[in-house]
């Protein structure tokens, strides 16, 4: 049996990397050409001649890898991913909006798929945002009956929070009209009552079986499984898809048994590369007290980060919550996953321990309990560096960003969200909407700003992301709210990879290039700092390279 330190070796040979300018994104030295690398560690930044120089005094052999005419920067940094729910999906049927514009060509997808897989096995499909869709609404049950009436068919929404089942799944696992919703979720019915085919969150529980991960108020469930070899599969797959984005570490927002067991299998198969911080699900949170898991376990490739929380639902579900109702739906007013006392004593224990907090909250509410929370548990016990998250952050009144500058409150923000879907927020909550991920609110109130992609409810794409921060401008080409939304290249840059870090808790090591950290970075075909912000997102990762040794390459495309 492997031990998890045979993954954190740090062998690599004496390598001078040369680009024509890297981003150090350390104060000291903001900009370089050349960087100097040994055993996983970078020895020495500066220009090429001061780095040749330097490899000369080391007696040892050195290696040199020339990339002219590209830019360097530190390893991207995703905060806040789902590597197993997205290896999964892609596995599932592609329904998003690359594949599909309307639910006819939903419904020809998955029935092309149907016809690859043996009798009675479950079709799953995953994408769809029904705001993409040229009807602007999800899909019918009876409309996923065009696909079939004797396999369960479920196609999960973009958001992760849901999605939309047949009428043969509901039949197999007793659904009817009369089935109440159950804590956290909700199965959705027209104005007559009936079942129109979507779920949310705990709702679909139903698809986990008897022996799936039973969530309930505590976040929703995405976790279905399938056998440890696919799962060891899945994270292989998706750990490609990441270092094709020049992301070298992920913080892993919602790990159960689930996911810790395929990462622990990748691992003793001597398979994992990225670096993952796991945050563990709410529901576990005695266990992890009663173990004494409140600090930094594990190594440089699998580490122990904090506790994830629920707050609210999702915005693009039409599942956080507004107690006044939607814009777009008045009937619809989403849920909190806990009342602000049980919240409360949930962060309050966590805090006590010593344990950082991530909690989802989208809406104003939902942020406002969040804060709260935070702030009794501080008052309690104070500790100038809890560092506690909010995810998604989506829509924080400005009194709640001054709060939260004031008490050290890291939001983890997400703009390919309003890229992809952006409009979608002021159809579902009106005007309001247009101030989703504020991230120059942020800014100019001294909160620090993280972006990662969620995926896969976005692709992991950082430089689309930067791209996002910057301009605002979503798909289809409209500018979501004022200019003063907007952040810069740099601060965007920042948030990706150094603020990233300092959210996990790992900026001693990760997240710039200097002398004795660790040598993650990304090869870029073009410097972010310089292209029209409209371009950024058009740039090309060309490695990725992690402990010194390159871990990906555009000319393979595959991990080297």
């Amino acid at each position: 049996m492997k031990s998890l330190a045979t993954f954190d070796d740090r062998n690599s040979s004496l390598t001078i990397v040369t680009a024509e300018r890297i981003h150090t994104l350390n104060p000291a030295a903001e900009s370089a050409t050349a960087l100097l690398v040994h055993r996983g560690s970078v020895l020495a930044v500066g220009s090429v001649a001061e780095i040749e120089r330097i490899a000369l005094t080391q007696q040892e052999e050195v290696n040199r890898v020339d990339y002219p005419g590209a830019t360097i920067v530190p390893g991207f940094i995703d905060a806040h991913a789902h590597p197993l729910m997205y290896g999964q999906m892609l596995s599932w049927v592609d329904v998003g909006p690359n594949k599909a514009k309307n639910i006819p060509e939903i419904v020809a997808l998955l029935r092309e798929a149907e016809k690859q897989l043996p009798p009675g096995a479950a079709l799953r499909g995953y994408g769809y945002e029904q705001r993409n869709l040229a009807e602007r609404r999800h899909p019918t049950r009876q409309e996923l009956d065009q696909v079939s009436t004797s396999r369960e068919v479920y196609i999960m929404n973009a958001s992760g929070h849901g999605g939309v089942v047949n009428s043969f799944t509901f039949a197999v696992h007793g659904v009817t009209r009369d089935t109440p919703n159950p804590d956290g979720g909700e199965f959705f019915r027209d104005a007559n009552g009936d079942l129109t085919g979507e779920l949310s969150d705990a709702a679909a529980n139903v698809l986990t079986g008897i022996h799936g991960v039973k969530i309930g108020h505590h976040g929703p469930n995405f976790h279905l499984s399938d056998e440890p070899a696919e799962h060891r599969r899945q994270l292989r797959t998706v750990q490609t898809e990441f270092f094709r984005g020049g992301v070298t570490t992920v913080g892993d927002a919602q790990v159960s048994k689930r996911e810790m067991a395929a990462y622990l299998d990748l691992a003793e198969h001597g398979e994992l590369k990225m670096r993952v911080s796991m945050y563990f699900l709410s529901h576990l949170l005695n266990q992890i007290l009663d173990l004494g898991l409140v600090a930094p376990f594990g190594n440089a490739r699998l580490a122990t980060a904090g506790i994830k929380l629920y707050a609210d639902g999702t915005l693009g579900g039409w599942t956080a919550y507004f107690p006044e109702g939607y814009a777009g739906d008045p009937c619809r007013t989403g849920l909190l996953y806990h009342s602000p006392e049980e919240y409360t004593e949930l962060v309050r224990l966590a805090h006590a321990a010593g344990l950082q907090t991530a909690t989802h909250a989208q809406s104003p509410t939902a942020i406002k309990m969040c804060v709260d929370a935070i702030e009794a548990a501080q008052l309690k016990y104070p500790n100038a560096d809890a560092r506690h998250r909010i995810e998604h952050c989506g829509l924080p009144a400005p009194a709640e960003i001054t709060r939260m500058a004031a008490l050290g409150i890291r939001p983890v923000n997400q703009t390919q969200h309003y890229y992809n879907w952006g409009e979608g927020v002021t159809q579902a909550i009106g005007t309001p909407g247009e101030r989703f991920n504020p991230l120059g609110e942020f800014r100019d109130a001294g909160v620090p700003i993280t972006i990662s992609s969620d995926a896969p409810v976005a692709p992991p794409k950082p430089l689309e992301a930067i791209q996002a921060a910057v301009t605002r401008v979503t798909r289809r080409g409209v500018q979501l709210g004022a200019d003063a939304l907007r952040i810069s290249a740099r601060e965007a840059l920042l948030a990706h990879t150094y603020e990233g870090a300092v959210t996990l808790g790992r900026e001693n090591e990760l997240g710039s290039l200097a002398a004795g950290k660790r040598a993650d970075f990304a090869v870029l075909s073009a410097d972010p700092l310089s292209v029209p912000a409209e371009q950024i997102g058009k740039i090309s990762v060309l490695s990725t390279w992690i402990d010194g040794e390159c871990v990906w390459d555009t000319d393979t495309d595959n991990p080297l």
